[in-house]
Protein backbone atom coordinates (compact mmCIF):
# COMPACT_ATOMS: atom_id res chain seq x y z
CA UNK A 1 0.00 0.00 0.00
CA UNK A 2 1.45 3.78 -0.89
CA UNK A 3 1.20 6.31 1.02
CA UNK A 4 -0.77 8.31 -0.66
CA UNK A 5 -3.63 5.61 -1.28
CA UNK A 6 -3.23 5.68 2.70
CA UNK A 7 -4.07 9.22 3.01
CA UNK A 8 -7.14 8.78 0.32
CA UNK A 9 -8.29 5.95 2.69
CA UNK A 10 -7.89 8.38 5.72
CA UNK A 11 -9.50 11.14 3.64
CA UNK A 12 -12.62 8.50 2.25
CA UNK A 13 -13.05 7.89 6.17
CA UNK A 14 -13.02 11.20 7.37
CA UNK A 15 -15.97 12.05 4.73
CA UNK A 16 -18.25 9.89 5.84
CA UNK A 17 -18.15 9.83 9.29
CA UNK A 18 -21.61 9.52 10.92
CA UNK A 19 -21.59 12.95 12.97
CA UNK A 20 -22.34 16.78 11.74
CA UNK A 21 -20.16 18.07 9.37
CA UNK A 22 -19.84 21.31 11.60
CA UNK A 23 -17.92 18.39 14.71
CA UNK A 24 -16.51 16.90 11.92
CA UNK A 25 -14.75 19.95 10.50
CA UNK A 26 -14.08 21.20 14.36
CA UNK A 27 -11.81 18.32 14.85
CA UNK A 28 -10.24 19.15 11.82
CA UNK A 29 -9.53 22.46 12.91
CA UNK A 30 -8.26 21.06 16.48
CA UNK A 31 -6.00 19.03 14.71
CA UNK A 32 -4.61 21.74 12.89
CA UNK A 33 -4.18 23.62 16.31
CA UNK A 34 -2.49 21.15 17.59
CA UNK A 35 -0.28 20.92 14.44
CA UNK A 36 1.34 24.08 14.86
CA UNK A 37 1.69 24.33 17.98
CA UNK A 38 4.65 25.18 19.59
CA UNK A 39 4.37 21.82 22.47
CA UNK A 40 6.42 19.76 19.73
CA UNK A 41 6.70 16.03 21.13
CA UNK A 42 3.40 15.92 22.83
CA UNK A 43 0.91 16.53 19.47
CA UNK A 44 -0.12 12.92 19.57
CA UNK A 45 -1.06 12.86 23.44
CA UNK A 46 -3.21 16.10 22.84
CA UNK A 47 -5.08 14.37 20.17
CA UNK A 48 -6.15 11.78 22.21
CA UNK A 49 -6.75 14.28 25.29
CA UNK A 50 -8.81 16.10 23.40
CA UNK A 51 -10.88 13.10 21.59
CA UNK A 52 -11.31 12.55 25.52
CA UNK A 53 -12.01 15.56 26.86
CA UNK A 54 -14.12 17.65 24.44
CA UNK A 55 -15.44 14.20 22.70
CA UNK A 56 -14.32 14.61 18.96
CA UNK A 57 -13.44 12.55 16.78
CA UNK A 58 -9.97 10.90 16.77
CA UNK A 59 -9.93 10.36 12.94
CA UNK A 60 -10.77 13.75 12.02
CA UNK A 61 -8.50 15.26 14.94
CA UNK A 62 -5.76 12.95 13.73
CA UNK A 63 -5.91 13.55 10.51
CA UNK A 64 -5.61 18.02 11.22
CA UNK A 65 -2.51 16.86 13.47
CA UNK A 66 -1.39 14.79 10.48
CA UNK A 67 -0.07 17.99 9.03
CA UNK A 68 3.04 17.84 11.42
CA UNK A 69 5.28 15.04 9.34
CA UNK A 70 8.80 14.26 8.60
CA UNK A 71 8.23 16.11 5.33
CA UNK A 72 6.70 19.18 7.18
CA UNK A 73 8.62 19.74 9.94
CA UNK A 74 11.39 21.94 8.72
CA UNK A 75 9.37 24.17 6.87
CA UNK A 76 6.69 24.51 10.05
CA UNK A 77 9.59 25.21 12.69
CA UNK A 78 10.72 27.57 10.28
CA UNK A 79 7.60 29.74 9.74
CA UNK A 80 7.30 29.34 13.22
CA UNK A 81 10.43 30.89 14.39
CA UNK A 82 10.28 33.41 11.46
CA UNK A 83 5.97 34.28 12.51
CA UNK A 84 7.10 34.92 16.30
CA UNK A 85 10.53 37.01 15.35
CA UNK A 86 8.23 38.71 13.09
CA UNK A 87 5.63 39.60 15.33
CA UNK A 88 7.75 40.24 18.06
CA UNK A 89 9.80 43.02 15.83
CA UNK A 90 12.51 40.45 16.48
CA UNK A 91 13.40 39.78 12.59
CA UNK A 92 16.93 39.77 11.83
CA UNK A 93 17.84 40.55 15.19
CA UNK A 94 18.67 36.75 17.22
CA UNK A 95 21.90 35.99 17.66
CA UNK A 96 23.25 32.95 15.25
CA UNK A 97 23.65 29.72 16.49
CA UNK A 98 27.35 29.02 17.22
CA UNK A 99 28.75 25.37 17.38
CA UNK A 100 31.03 26.95 20.39
CA UNK A 101 30.08 25.56 23.02
CA UNK A 102 28.41 22.20 23.18
CA UNK A 103 27.36 21.87 27.01
CA UNK A 104 24.13 21.67 28.48
CA UNK A 105 24.61 25.20 29.23
CA UNK A 106 26.16 26.96 26.56
CA UNK A 107 23.01 25.61 24.36
CA UNK A 108 20.47 26.12 26.60
CA UNK A 109 21.99 29.88 26.32
CA UNK A 110 21.77 29.53 22.66
CA UNK A 111 18.45 28.51 22.10
CA UNK A 112 16.75 30.81 25.07
CA UNK A 113 16.45 33.72 22.80
CA UNK A 114 14.59 31.84 20.31
CA UNK A 115 12.08 29.88 22.71
CA UNK A 116 9.77 33.13 22.91
CA UNK A 117 9.90 34.24 19.23
CA UNK A 118 9.33 30.24 18.64
CA UNK A 119 5.87 30.00 21.16
CA UNK A 120 4.43 32.93 19.69
CA UNK A 121 5.17 31.93 16.30
CA UNK A 122 3.71 28.92 16.73
CA UNK A 123 0.51 30.13 18.97
CA UNK A 124 0.02 32.66 15.98
CA UNK A 125 -0.18 29.87 13.18
CA UNK A 126 -2.40 27.43 15.42
CA UNK A 127 -4.75 30.18 15.67
CA UNK A 128 -4.79 30.89 12.00
CA UNK A 129 -4.22 27.28 10.46
CA UNK A 130 -7.64 26.63 12.76
CA UNK A 131 -9.67 29.30 11.26
CA UNK A 132 -8.70 28.39 7.91
CA UNK A 133 -8.98 24.38 8.49
CA UNK A 134 -12.42 24.83 9.62
CA UNK A 135 -13.95 26.55 7.01
CA UNK A 136 -12.44 24.46 4.40
CA UNK A 137 -12.74 21.07 6.21
CA UNK A 138 -16.68 22.22 6.53
CA UNK A 139 -17.12 23.20 2.99
CA UNK A 140 -15.50 20.02 1.52
CA UNK A 141 -17.13 17.40 3.79
CA UNK A 142 -20.80 18.97 2.88
CA UNK A 143 -19.77 18.73 -0.74
CA UNK A 144 -18.79 14.87 -0.36
CA UNK A 145 -20.54 13.37 2.30
CA UNK A 146 -23.28 11.55 0.94
CA UNK A 147 -26.49 12.39 2.17
CA UNK A 148 -27.45 10.33 5.40
CA UNK A 149 -31.22 10.39 4.96
CA UNK A 150 -31.25 9.67 1.38
CA UNK A 151 -29.25 6.61 2.03
CA UNK A 152 -30.62 5.36 5.66
CA UNK A 153 -34.46 5.20 4.03
CA UNK A 154 -35.39 1.57 2.39
CA UNK A 155 -38.25 1.95 0.03
CA UNK A 156 -41.78 0.62 1.17
CA UNK A 157 -42.92 -2.92 -0.52
CA UNK A 158 -45.27 -2.55 -3.53
CA UNK A 159 -49.05 -2.94 -1.14
CA UNK A 160 -50.30 -6.93 -2.24
CA UNK A 161 -54.04 -4.74 -2.27
CA UNK A 162 -53.78 -3.41 -6.26
CA UNK A 163 -56.61 -2.85 -7.82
Amino acid sequence: MTASSDVRSLFRRLLHLHESPHRTALAFAVGVFIAFSPIYGLHTAMVVLCTWAFGLNFIALFAGAFITNPWTLVPILGATLWTGALIMGEAGRLPPLTWDDLTFAGIYQQVMPYAVPFFVGGMALSIVGALIAYPLAYFIICKYRHPQAATSVAPLPPSGDVG
